[in-house]
């Protein structure tokens, strides 16, 4: 088929060009829409206790999470004042009247001392808007300016956990924007760098634009079907150019290989499609499984990813195999090497025989720096997401920072406790009160404090039209900014007199946690079970995909213990701009994983197959390595540091998740194109000698199988 498709390119070149311009400025057009049919998501995880209870919430009881909180200060006096009393029940009824909303609880219509600040001065009207997070967020936006306001008797600032989830997905909009206004000029320079070439460089950068929009329009066409996240653009945009780069790379230097042999252009055209070409759709592959692997979670969030990763892979591998074929068999002439230049470093070649000479001193020495870098990855702590996600300053972490500082409780983290059948829950309510953590629990006959009775309960629609009731446990500042987890299952281990559903954000929250973590060690064992079948697939043995394997891992343990030492442990939060939590959100490891894992495997794959092709053209195990390190390392490198500044790009960015996914993946393809791949992948091949190519004889059979490189152009082509 590669040979097919370089024969095409050759012979059909201005046919297919005309053709891929007019589906370029196609996917352009259709693809420029994708940002308005992708949806936002919440932190909840479907068929478990906590959307349970949400569900029945909002049917029978008509509540549910109050996700909207305003900031009530009053400018003269206290919040008890009657100028201040008098405008901030206007503002009630105001917010009674929004779209949308079908809940409000206020400070001044239920008195609950959970609303009011502590010295006086604040209080907090909550309020429920119904609907997905899209359309609530739709909805804040355009409510958030209009709620906020300034006048002669209160201030008022919106917060509330759907404001804050809104202005994360509005910073990450504009870090999309800004990453792809740095990225393309900057990927741009260093390619003119890397091939003394102009054009080269422009027809890279255009097979990476073309991974990219076709990667938005495959997102726009899934999103019809289904929700498809909005945070899948921000991996498409970095993911797509640096897969094009990458495979452009290999492409573009086989061809320059092949020309500076002698042999024709034309015949260098379809040996460069059909050796580097078999090279990018193992590569390809390898990236679409890995990515793939998010697809057992049952969150929109990560499966949105999985389907980004797909159609990335197709438009870059499609780019490289069809469209830059086409373009080279035109102006090829173009891209070739200057008459003297250099065909490629060669320290990376004296570095790999120097470590091969000494190879357990050279890996010894290596492996120590990994461990040690790794490390820290041993105090690892997940955690939840809060406020701090955003910038210092953004309006709904403001307004968080001032109640966390000066209100005793968290209303606006209630959990919710549904009593599925009609009971007496007073005993309950009181033994609630008493957890550690609770300030309050609020129950149809009363406000519980401390297991007594303190006086009337702080909010209505605690019960249902058939008898069932619900119990507000209202939590400290300190229980939300603990162990949130160890909480909940307080609140769950505390006996009830009848079956009992618990709800409410920190239990959805902590429900998608444990559902992440449950489902982590199959994701985990797919993309490895599944990169190891294809690399032996690739290169017939049954050690160098478990070679490849145990030093991808060891690259991401570099990458996690660089996640807790930086973003959970706080070293370079000044530099990098951002406030540290103690602990990691445990969906963004997760995603790194994968996308890393499959780029790790994509610089092994590349070296892998030029080592097998020396190997079986010289059946020195030594020199092949050598050889393949000379013709692929400075590649890698150059493809790897470029990748690695397109996932720098968000390192600049605003929200917390996307830093993490900028440097941390930075770092990993970073080490594993130089200390890996350079040091350690020779030094075990050199160790392994002969067993590298060993395979038992039934298992040869299902290697596919390569026909001879020789004679793949016809005499007519040339």
């Amino acid at each position: 088929m590669l040979t097919w498709l370089g024969r095409l390119a050759v012979r059909r070149s201005r046919a297919v060009l005309i053709g891929a311009l007019l589906v370029f400025l196609g996917l352009g057009a259709y693809g420029a829409g994708a940002q308005g049919d992708l949806d936002l998501s919440r932190w909840d995880s479907p068929g478990t206790e906590s959307v349970r209870a949400g569900e029945v919430l909002r049917d029978d009881f008509g509540t549910g999470n109050p996700n909207l909180a305003l900031l009530v200060t009053a400018r003269d006096g206290d919040v008890d004042s009657p100028a201040t009393v008098r405008a901030a029940r206007e503002l009630t009824a105001e917010v009674e009247r929004l779209s949308l909303v079908t809940d409000v609880t206020s400070y001044w219509d239920a008195s609950s001392p959970a609303l009011r600040g502590e010295d006086g001065r604040r209080a907090l009207i909550l309020a429920r808007l119904e609907g997905d997070a899209t359309e609530t967020r739709e909805e804040l936006a355009l409510l958030s300016p209009q709620l906020s306001r300034t006048t002669a008797e209160l201030e008022v600032r919106v917060g509330g956990q759907e404001e804050i989830s809104r202005q994360v997905g509005e910073q990450a909009r504009a870090d999309f924007l800004r990453a792809e206004a740095f990225a393309l000029p900057a990927v741009l320079l260093l390619l003119v760098l890397v091939y003394r070439r102009t054009v080269a460089a422009l027809l890279t950068v255009a097979v990476g634009l073309f991974a990219v929009l076709g990667t938005m329009v495959g997102l726009r066409a899934v999103a019809q079907f289904t929700q498809v996240s909005t945070f899948a653009a921000n991996l498409a945009l970095v993911l797509g150019l640096g897969l094009g780069v990458d495979y452009s790379l290999f492409v573009i230097n086989r061809y320059r290989e092949e020309r500076a042999a002698g042999r024709a252009q034309p015949e260098a055209v379809v040996r460069a499609t059909r050796m580097a070409g078999r090279t990018v759709v193992f590569s390809g592959v390898t990236v679409a499984v890995s990515l793939c692997a998010l697809l057992v979670f049952p969150f929109f969030f990560l499966s949105s990813f999985a389907y980004a990763g797909v159609f990335v892979v197709l438009a870059a591998v499609t780019g490289a195999v069809v469209l830059l074929p086409a373009a080279l068999a035109r102006w090829g002439h173009r891209v070739e090497r200057a008459a003297g230049s250099a065909s490629g470093s060669g320290f990376w070649h004296r570095a790999a025989l120097r470590a091969m000479r000494r190879p357990l001193l050279a890996g010894a020495g290596v492996l120590t720096v990994l461990l040690v870098a790794a490390s820290p990855l041993l105090g690892l702590r997940f955690g939840l997401p809060d406020e701090r996600t955003l910038p210092a300053g953004t309006s709904s972490r403001t307004t968080s920072e001032i109640v966390h500082r000066e209100f005793a409780a968290e209303p606006t983290d209630t959990v919710q406790v549904v009593v599925t059948r009609e009971a007496d829950t007073r005993a309950y309510a009181a033994a609630l009160s008493r957890l550690p953590g609770v300030h309050q629990v609020d129950a149809p006959d009363g406000r519980y404090h401390d297991g007594r009775r303190a006086g009337a309960p702080g909010q209505d629609r605690l019960t249902a039209p058939d008898g069932r009731v619900r119990l507000a446990v209202v939590p400290t500042q300190e229980a939300m900014y603990g162990d949130v987890p160890a909480f909940v299952e307080r609140v769950r281990d505390t006996p009830a007199p009848a079956p009992a559903l618990v709800g409410g954000y920190p239990a959805e929250t902590t429900d998608f946690r444990a559902t992440l973590l449950d489902r982590l060690p199959l994701a985990v064992t797919l993309v490895l079970v599944a990169t190891y079948v294809i690399l032996f697939l690739m290169t017939g043995s049954v050690l160098l995909p478990l070679k490849a394997t145990v030093l991808n891992l060891l690259s991401l343990s570099v990458m996690f213990g660089c996640l807790v030492w930086v973003f959970q442990d706080g070293n370079l939060s000044g530099p990098l701009g951002f406030t540290p939590t103690g602990s990691i959100e445990p969906s963004i490891p997760v995603l790194m994983f994968c996308v890393a894992y499959g780029l790790s495997m994509d610089y092994e794959v590349f070296l892998l197959a030029r080592i097998k092709e020396e190997h079986e053209r010289t059946g020195d195990t030594v020199r092949a390595v050598g050889e393949g390190i000379r013709r692929s390392a400075p590649l890698v490198t150059a493809a790897a540091g470029i990748l690695a500044l397109s996932f720098l790009s968000y390192a600049t960015g605003g929200v917390v998740f996307l830093k993490e996914l900028g440097v941390g993946t930075a770092l990993t393809i970073l080490v594993d194109a130089t200390l890996i791949r350079v040091v350690l992948l020779p030094v075990t091949m050199r160790l392994a000698g002969r067993a590298n190519w060993w395979a038992p004889r039934p298992l040869r059979r299902l290697r596919m199988r390569e026909e001879p490189v020789a004679d793949v152009l016809p005499r007519e082509y040339v």
